[in-house]
């Protein structure tokens, strides 16, 4: 195998070998936490801009199943300990390694992930690059900034999923980077999901009398989409909303909140959240690098969930507009499906919405 070098902006080299794409690439170097779960990493649109890398230490033993795909893969590179040359799954259709030969991923393994893993964790998310020479230009690792993701990952053109069961009611799906299981979850719930391109105007959305709005996932800092945060204000209030990772972040900063990046972020399938309301804990599926400061937003919502690990708010409810938001990802493909009934309370706040409309004189 090829020899391949890891570069940290903070002068660290890690040596190992080249896996995937035979190319160089930079990117902002951040780690998951999930054992299970690695194609649905690669293939969340979230993570655009990202060398990625898995604490577990053995990536590719089940193989690559395409059926488990959440989106386009968007990652800047991939990092782990060991690739498995032979998975063994019924359902795998090839190997890790192709998979990211064929989308043009660079990676590295036979690294010290674990040494890695702790070096982001006490100094923070950093830049980084997967390499050919353990001497690249610093001032290019230095420099790299995500930027102009959500434009990279969100869909071209708008398009109709069907309920997969009776027609109940018509959800517009901002599509900033999201996950196919959203659409799917509203789709089992009877749901005809209109999935919209993040830069569609909020006059278009409405124009189309949808029984809600729903939010999704994408990547980046969201203090970045000012085009974004704009067409939400239009939106919140109109339609019973539901907004979750950044979708939470841009309501957040649509109703004159402020975000922050994390030190590390919240990647992985077990982040524990705490309900607020009934002190329950649920263990949740995150992946960002942002958090929303719940105190800039004490006059129009209420946090509902935070963090059990760091007390970072995870959702808020915004009673009078209709609305709530969660960090987390209901949809938790791949995790655990703790909180998905977030997806029946939208539901009921389209029903109750749908009420109102109909004893109005």
């Amino acid at each position: 195998m090829k020899k391949a070098y890891l570069v940290l902006n903070n002068g660290e080299v890690f040596e190992g070998y080249k896996i995937g794409a035979d190319t160089e690439s930079i990117g902002e170097v951040v780690f998951t936490t999930g054992m299970v779960g690695y194609l649905e990493t690669l293939t969340d649109p979230s993570y655009a801009g990202q060398i990625v890398v898995q604490t577990f230490p053995l990536i590719g033993n089940y193989g690559v199943i395409p059926r488990d795909f959440e989106g386009a893969c968007a990652v800047k590179g991939y990092v782990v300990r060991s690739l498995c040359d032979t998975p063994s799954n019924f359902r795998s259709e090839y190997r890790l390694d192709a998979f990211l030969k064929e989308n043009g991923v660079c990676g590295i393994c036979g690294i010290d992930t674990r040494r890695l893993t702790r070096i982001l964790r006490e100094q923070g998310v950093m830049n980084g690059m997967i390499s050919d020479s353990p001497a690249p230009p610093a001032e290019d690792i230095e420099n790299y900034r995500v930027k102009g993701v959500v434009e990279q990952v969100t869909s071209k053109t708008k398009r109709v999923l069907p309920a997969k069961s009776a027609e109940k009611y018509g959800v517009a799906l901002i599509d900033y980077g999201a996950k196919k299981s959203i659409a799917a979850c509203l789709c089992e719930r009877g749901c005809r999901v209109t999935v919209y391109p993040a830069d569609t105007p909020a006059e278009v959305i409405l124009g189309a009398d949808p029984d809600g709005i729903m939010l999704s996932n994408g990547p980046g800092d969201p203090a970045e989409d000012l085009y974004q945060i704009e067409q939400i204000k239009k939106l919140i209030g109109k339609k019973p909303l539901f907004g979750i990772c950044l979708g939470h972040q841009l309501t957040a900063l649509a109703l004159g909140g402020m975000t922050k990046k994390l030190k590390y972020g919240h990647h992985g399938v077990n982040q524990p959240v705490k309900d607020t309301g009934g002190g329950r804990t649920y263990i949740t599926s995150q992946n960002h690098n942002y958090e929303v400061i719940a105190e800039t937003l004490a006059e129009v919502g209420v946090e509902i969930f935070v963090n059990a690990n760091d007390g970072s708010c995870e959702g808020m409810e915004y009673g009078k507009l209709n609305a709530f938001t969660v960090q987390f990802h209901p949809e938790a493909n791949g995790g655990p499906h703790d909180t998905a009934f977030l997806f029946d309370r939208f539901i009921d706040l389209m029903e109750k919405d749908k009420k109102c409309l109909r004893t109005k004189p």
